[in-house]
């Protein structure tokens, strides 16, 4: 394609592109390409998961790359950037520009970081709006948010609200989201908020329609050879089969394992592809035996390079069956005929829920592929012991009631004696559930989150005038109630920087009036009148309680609201009221800004507890912080105090500032209980046991985050998990298949991988964190020393996935904003 150096209008563009589409767009689709060519300030595109959003944002990347311009194209994973990177890349050479016009930056990876397009995630393009001397917008003609209900996520929507507060006005803005429920009162917010006025595009039917069938009368694994069977027309694979737990998909993929499911042409074609890879190690060798036979398994405990091999065996359509968690809902680009859902219910077993209504429809939505299907299908499976009882009643109700046959009079009453049942204790769901879910309105979009502790510190550093961060938390997508607390958590934050020593606040902050409590709150009462200000002097309380909480039952916010706010405000400063117009930064903020993988205030406190710790307590700590799934946890737990004595920081110095502040018992310390352990006669199998022990010693992350709660009571959302996974993996030599196949923790390889990642940059981070009482030998040199050896380990795992997490050089402005959860 030859381009002419006059830069065209945008009638021009929209003609161009429109002759390039290689076949006839549908209506959705050519309504939302004409109203970004037209509009001046962009558009929403609100339709279902498969209504081929991506030709309508590939526009804009045409528009940049014919006029010379700048864009920045931004995701919610960075499985998805990778994806995305790959396609437009096929799209420009497509049209004829060079594929080194299409680079990605993410926090870990960069890819021609130069090019005009930019496929990034979204706190990229945050940090860089933040960075206005470092990055000129001036030549940028727009940005694309894909994924843009991510907007509702609690944890990091709040990258993508600031993210678009901050966009020069000249910048187009074109936002692709599955439908909500709010969409012309979210314009109308942009607008009223922030002065931008998108043209809004509503889709609500699919080019590839979804049929829904109830599935009552197969259990699984015949359902599964029913639907693989026949040519191609006929079979309704390849499928997404979706599981809610990891190892329910182990289960299920070893279920269909004995199935017939593929035909031998492309089982030949598996051998040859299979006998080539090498999957000799860990999990390998099972989920080898697994594809063989057509089936893939997909997860976070499949190690990245065995996950590649599954996605690209069923993009070859060699899988008939990819078994996967729901997070592939949103992530990787799978195309699927067929879903099918094993079950509706997700959770623990015994507190098991209805999967909520947005997780369904991005699930349904991954049925039906545009170029191959006229139709997806969405299969929902009754409960095995639903199926049963299905098939005896048609068994039972194909004898007539008034029949005279002894045979059929003496069947039937058999049949009767075998009736089938529920079980007690059981979680069963309905076809009326499965109806609910297709017909549930879709979610409104809204402000979630508060205000990171990391970006609020950067914001401060920047520029000590409160206002604009008022001004910030004033235009939030809101309820005026909500608007209120916000502004009320903001001056708690700012006082907890300022207790700390972090800011110095103009006017500082005023001591709080007591506030009147009810019958109920004679407890809070006592426990006020015995605080003395300033708050980190607070009382630990209710907080014991929760120490061995299992966070997988807990709502994500749970920790949030189980606080009283009454007495969180009245730790000593009055927060209604309170209006500080100044927040000067003190030499200790900056040290919030370096750590992005755990909550920094939280980071700072124990790297200065740090200083004097033990080899074996650094690694326990640092572990502790990075979340590893309780499901993972309770394979890795912490070796025993015999096992491994408490080390030099917990004797001398944790342990007597739990003691004296009444943070913790003796016997939480490892110490003896004053009564003696009863001994119990098991009369069954006639041996003496010992009751158990009332009370777990505390580790060693338990115990600082106890002191760190106690220190700054207005900190909330932060947790440890102890767990000893690094320090075994360095027991094995560093050796990860050994450590893994020795502790059988093969089925979830991928997920200690990650966490072998996670804390080599969590290192990283520390060591720009010294303590006063460190050097740079006694402090740097032992964690770049670990981190090496754990990035060697990790290359001979998985060299492509480390390089791309740890490889890639990091430009330092890329890497201001993080919420404490690594985004992948």
């Amino acid at each position: 394609m030859t381009q002419s150096n006059e830069i065209p209008d945008r009638d021009t563009l929209a003609s161009e592109y429109f002759e390039r589409i290689p076949f006839q767009p549908y209506p959705v689709q050519e309504e939302a390409l004409l109203a970004f060519f037209t509009n001046e300030q962009g558009v929403l595109v609100c339709a279902p998961t498969g209504t081929g959003k991506t030709l309508i944002a590939e526009a804009a990347v045409y528009e940049a790359l014919r006029t010379g311009k700048r864009m920045y194209y931004t995701t919610p994973l960075i499985a998805l950037t990778d994806q995305k990177l790959d396609e437009l890349r096929e799209s420009a050479v497509r049209w004829g520009f060079p594929a080194d016009q299409v680079g990605l930056v993410t926090g870990n990876r960069r890819v021609n970081p130069d090019a005009p397009v930019l496929v990034v995630v979204a706190e990229i393009l945050l940090n860089r709006l933040l960075n206005p001397e470092n990055f000129d917008f001036a030549d940028v003609s727009s940005v694309v948010m894909d994924e843009f209900h991510c907007f509702n996520d609690p944890e990091r929507g709040i990258v993508w609200e600031l993210t678009l507060g901050m966009l020069p006005a000249h910048i187009r803005t074109m936002l692709l989201s599955a439908t909500v429920g709010n969409a012309v009162e979210f314009t109308s917010w942009l607008y009223r908020a922030h002065n931008r006025r998108l043209q809004l595009v509503v889709g609500t039917e699919r080019k590839v329609p979804l049929q829904y069938e109830w599935i009552e009368d197969d259990i699984l694994a015949d359902f599964a050879e029913k639907i693989a069977a026949g040519d191609e027309v006929s079979r309704r694979t390849p499928a997404l089969l979706f599981c809610f737990s990891r190892s329910q998909c182990w289960t299920t993929a070893e279920l269909l394992k004995g199935k017939k499911l593929i035909d031998k042409h492309r089982q030949a074609e598996l051998a040859d592809y299979l006998n080539d890879a090498d999957m000799s190690e860990g999990a390998g060798p099972k989920l080898k035996a697994i594809l063989m036979r057509g089936v893939g398994v997909h997860h976070a405990g499949v190690l990245p390079r065995y996950r590649r091999i599954v996605e690209e065996l069923f993009q070859r359509k060699l899988l008939s069956f990819c078994v996967c968690t729901e997070t592939l809902a949103a992530g990787i680009n799978l195309p699927a005929r067929s879903v099918v859902l094993p079950s509706l219910l997700k959770g623990p077993r015994d507190k098991k829920k209805l999967v909520d209504a947005a997780s369904a429809q991005q699930i349904f939505g991954r049925a039906g592929r545009p170029q191959f299907d006229d139709r997806g299908y969405v299969f929902s499976l009754a409960h095995e012991d639903d199926v049963k009882i299905n098939r005896w009643r048609e068994k039972f109700d194909s004898i007539p009631e008034d029949t005279k046959d002894p045979g059929l009079l003496k069947a039937k009453k058999q049949l009767k004696k075998k009736m089938p049942k529920r079980r007690s204790g059981e979680s069963y769901w309905t076809a009326g559930q499965f109806e609910q879910l297709q017909q549930a309105a879709s979610a409104n979009l809204s402000s979630r989150g508060r205000l990171p502790w990391r970006l609020l510190a950067y914001l401060l550093g920047e520029n000590p005038a409160l206002q604009p961060i008022r001004d910030l938390v004033g235009r939030r997508l809101l309820p005026p109630k909500g608007i209120e607390e916000a502004q009320r958590d903001l001056n708690r934050m700012l006082i907890t920087l300022w207790s700390a020593g972090y800011i110095e606040l103009d006017p500082k902050p005023r001591a709080a009036q007591p506030k009147p409590v009810g019958p109920k709150s004679r407890e809070q009462e006592v426990s006020k009148q015995a605080e003395v200000p300033p708050p980190t002097a607070g009382v630990f309380g209710e907080l014991l309680d929760q120490m061995r909480e299992d966070d997988s039952a807990k709502k994500p916010d749970e920790e949030e609201t189980n606080q009283d706010p009454e007495l969180i405000e009245s730790r000593g400063y009055e927060v209604d009221d309170y209006r500080p117009e100044f927040a000067r930064p003190t030499d200790r903020l900056e040290r919030l800004v370096h750590l992005r993988s755990i909550n920094p205030l939280f980071g700072v406190y124990i790297a200065d507890q740090l200083a004097i710790a033990d080899p074996n307590e650094r690694i326990a700590v640092l572990e502790s912080v990075l979340e590893v799934p309780g499901t993972v946890a309770r394979f890795t737990r912490m070796p025993s105090y015999e096992d491994m004595p408490a080390g030099t920081l917990a004797t001398t110095r944790l342990d007597p500032m739990l003691l004296q502040s009444g943070l913790a018992t003796a016997e939480e310390l490892g110490g003896k209980s004053d009564e003696e352990e009863e001994e119990v006669r098991d009369r069954g199998f006639g041996r003496v046991m010992f009751e158990e022990p009332k009370v777990w010693p505390l580790t060693i992350g338990e115990k600082l985050l106890r002191l760190f709660r106690d220190a700054f009571p207005r900190v909330h959302n932060v947790n440890v998990r102890p767990v000893w996974i690094v320090g075994e993996l360095l027991e094995f030599g560093g050796d990860f298949n050994k450590y893994v196949t020795a502790r059988k923790l093969q089925k979830e390889e991928g997920i200690l991988f990650r966490h072998c990642l996670r804390m080599i940059l969590l290192l990283d981070e520390m060591a720009n964190v010294p303590p006063l009482e460190s050097t740079v030998e006694t402090w740097e040199y032992p964690l770049d020393d670990l981190a090496d050896l754990l990035t060697e380990t990790c290359r001979k795992i998985d060299p492509q996935s480390t390089d791309e997490m740890l490889a890639a050089p990091k430009s330092p402005v890329d890497d201001l904003v993080g919420l404490g959860r690594r985004n992948s």
